[in-house]
């Protein structure tokens, strides 16, 4: 009898430890993004959150080793997971995803996720800065194509897509990845055949209505904009990225990379963006 009396009387300790538990687990994504960071050399405060969002044929782990140099030191980082169906429907996804969010954001868009981040963040008081890192930044009523050409650049990646189906879809639409035999030479060609052909395999597909969707009024007229352009670029032609960062007034450094100068070269991304959170 003393005995399930002792039993009895541990159980609510145990389920109020449980729970604490759960509560922890299940705190809302702004409880970390706003915890005070202390900058180098001098008063504790609040670090702008960054939020990184990946672009077409890649996912959230592109941005691994930037993560990384962001957390080590001190900025609250988080990646978003882009559905790539279309700037419209993906800036929606987004703008509900930094509703969740407390405290000042800098948000960084690779590649197609600069469109992404064109749209989701106009008329967002929170986003103080924007990123570009070989991205597109349309201006209003402008597709991906048609950015394609500003300069008089030419990409030759829609000559190297895979088209499979989308069910339900319409208007001839489809999901689109790049051949794996083309992706190292037209993606990351400064990176080890051995990782891009691990990239190629596991690559996202866009919808390829994302590629023709015009972009709405894009957030950098107003917000402080900082654009990255690699020079070896076979995706975005480097003409049409010089013209956007122009365009979008965009505080601009250019460095020899390929599309992914995430990857290729962490430290150059990492300091820009620093730069942006810190201006």
């Amino acid at each position: 009898m003393s005995t399930r009396a002792s039993l009895g009387s541990r159980r609510p300790r145990r389920l109020a430890v449980l729970l604490a538990a759960l509560a922890a687990l299940l705190l809302p994504a702004h409880a970390v993004a706003s915890t005070p960071a202390a900058p180098a050399g001098g008063t504790p405060g609040p670090r702008p959150t960054v939020v990184l969002v990946h672009g077409a044929f890649a996912d959230s782990s592109g941005w691994e080793p930037v993560i990384q140099r962001l957390t080590d030191q001190g900025y609250p980082t988080l990646a978003f997971s882009n559905p790539l169906r279309g700037p419209v429907d993906d800036a929606a996804h987004l703008r509900a995803f930094l509703d969740t969010l407390t405290g000042p954001v800098v948000l960084v868009g690779h590649s197609y996720g600069g469109a992404v981040i064109t749209n989701a963040a106009t008329g967002d008081p929170d986003v103080k800065a924007l990123v570009y890192i070989a991205a597109y930044a349309p201006d209003e009523g402008e597709d991906v194509v048609a950015a394609n050409a500003l300069g008089g650049g030419h990409t030759e990646v829609t000559d190297h897509l895979v088209l499979r189906p989308i069910p339900g879809a319409t208007g001839g639409n489809a999901d689109a990845s790049i051949d794996p035999a083309w992706f190292h030479r037209l993606f990351a060609a400064d990176l080890p055949r051995r990782r891009t052909a691990v990239m190629a395999a596991t690559q996202r597909p866009g919808a390829l209505a994302a590629l023709v969707t015009p972009s709405g009024v894009p957030a950098w007229r107003t917000i402080p904009s900082w654009y990255l352009v690699a020079a070896q670029d076979r995706i975005i032609p480097p003409e049409a990225e010089r013209a956007m960062a122009a365009r979008a007034g965009a505080t601009t450094v250019e460095i020899r990379s390929s599309h992914v100068a995430m990857l290729s070269h962490p430290a150059a991304v990492t300091d820009l963006i620093r730069e942006a959170a810190t201006s």
